[in-house]
Parts: structure tokens; C-alpha cells; sequence
């Protein structure tokens, strides 16, 4: 079965940097598009980036821009967040989706949760001040 597994969360400082990893299995990885997610408490699962199966294509949510990085390695079935400048208001749950390109509409960099397949069980990022 599809299994995504998130890792490289952590208790960090404002400021500081982390890499978090998602490795992917069961599926054809460059099949997909790949996006991270994150959740606050009490709040909504919000887009954070996503990147198109062959990788040439980005997006980021505004409030990282220029301080996230989404890339992936289609050889070893991973993505990855790089983080940096992190921000207390970066404090939530972290988690990876994946999106065929072969079901539901093209859409080459997803934004939204319900056009995910499948999903990750999360990591947690904490950024104190």
C-alpha cells in the first residue's frame, strides 16, 4: 500500500533552520505531485508548497516565500522542505500529500487538500521565540 512517512521535525529557535523529509513507497513516485501541509491548533490544514512530478514546477504560500524550499529526488521517492528563517507562527503539524497526475484534474503544483491522494501521518515543528 501507498505509504508516506514524514521526518526531520523538531523544537527549534526563531530564526534557525530545519529540513524535513518525506519518503514515499507503494506508488509510482514521478507519477505524482507532491505537496506539504501544515496544521495549527485550532486551525485549518493550510497549503504550504507543492512541487509537479518532474520538479520543474513550484509554488509556495505567501507567508514563506523566500524562506521555504520544495525539491525532490524522483530516484529515491523523496521530498523535502527546507525551512529556513523559521518563525514561531511556523509552529504546526507538517505533513506530505501526494497527487496522481494520472486521476482527478491536471493540476501541475495542487493547492488544495481535496485534490490529494494520499497523505502522510504528519511531524511536528515547533519555532519558540
Amino acid at each position: 500500500q501507498v505509504q508516506l512517512v514524514e521526518s526531520g521535525g523538531g523544537v527549534v529557535q526563531a530564526g534557525d533552520s530545519l529540513r524535513l523529509s518525506c519518503a514515499a513507497s507503494g506508488l509510482t513516485f514521478n507519477n505524482y505531485a507532491m505537496g506539504w501541509f501544515r496544521q495549527a491548533p485550532g486551525k485549518q490544514r493550510e497549503f504550504v508548497s507543492a512541487i509537479s512530478w518532474t520538479g520543474g514546477t513550484t509554488t509556495y504560500t505567501d507567508s514563506v516565500k523566500g524562506r521555504f524550499t520544495i525539491s525532490r529526488d524522483n530516484a529515491k521517492n523523496t521530498v523535502s522542505l527546507q525551512m529556513n528563517s523559521l518563525k514561531p507562527e511556523d509552529t504546526a503539524v507538517y505533513y506530505c500529500a501526494a497527487k496522481s497526475r494520472l486521476r482527478g484534474p491536471s493540476v501541475l503544483v495542487p493547492q488544495r487538500t481535496a485534490l490529494y491522494h494520499y497523505w502522510g501521518q504528519g511531524t511536528q515543528v515547533t519555532v519558540s521565540s
